[in-house]
């Protein structure tokens, strides 16, 4: 059987070919998870030989990790951008809730669930998901800290707190890609169940953290 004839691939400056290529990575992680990352997915979607992605892209690890990296500093930007405007500590809680537990961010969860299992294999890829980790835990140790400094949250360790809260969300997400819940359940109400057990650890009244 003959094989389609590749068309030569156009010329371009090595800054647009390695955008080229790293926007191809984001594209196939998000499309098909961090495991489908490799160099014939990505010449095949931009239409080169995978020879020319080695060439840019010699160091495969450190592609993943870089595009790990992106996908979740985008979203964790976009939820900050979404958070701000919102007056109180105790409001932008329930609408991170909301937001992080509505079901339309798997495509990200996949992308958390897989680094965790590749970056036992691939030392540059947990040193990102490390520091991702990182950057999300101080992102919710800011809103409780503010809601203690505010009289909202009350706690004494708003550290173990945010460290709780981090790991409750990455749970019921991962939970979530199999459809672990009871199906007559909205999906939606995974925000408000874990909501619940957050008013307890802060000491907040029943329904304070439901999103609007």
């Amino acid at each position: 059987m003959s094989r389609p004839v590749r068309k030569k691939a156009a010329r371009k400056t090595p800054a647009e070919r390695s955008a080229e290529i790293t926007e191809a990575a984001r594209d196939v992680a998000l499309e098909q998870g961090l495991y489908s990352v490799t160099l014939r997915s990505i010449a095949a979607r931009i239409d080169v030989a995978p020879a020319l992605v080695a060439h840019y892209e010699p160091n495969m690890d450190a592609l993943i990790a870089g595009t790990f990296g992106t996908i979740v500093a985008t979203e964790l930007a976009e939820v900050s951008s979404l958070l701000a405007p919102l007056p109180t500590p105790r409001e932008r809680l329930a609408l991170l809730l909301d937001t992080l537990l509505d079901g339309s961010r798997a495509d990200v969860t996949v992308i958390w669930v897989e680094a965790w299992a590749m970056g036992r294999r691939n030392e540059a890829l947990a040193q990102r998901v490390r520091d991702e980790m990182d950057d999300w835990h101080a992102f919710l140790l800011g809103i409780v800290e503010t809601g203690v400094a505010a009289g909202e949250f009350e706690t004494d360790d708003a550290a173990s707190v945010a460290w709780q809260l981090l790991g409750m969300i990455d749970g019921l997400n991962a939970h979530a890609l199999v459809r672990w819940a009871d199906p007559s359940t909205d999906p939606g109400d995974r925000g408000a169940r874990l909501g619940l057990a957050v008013e307890g650890m802060l000491g907040v009244a029943r329904g304070a953290l439901r999103a609007p």
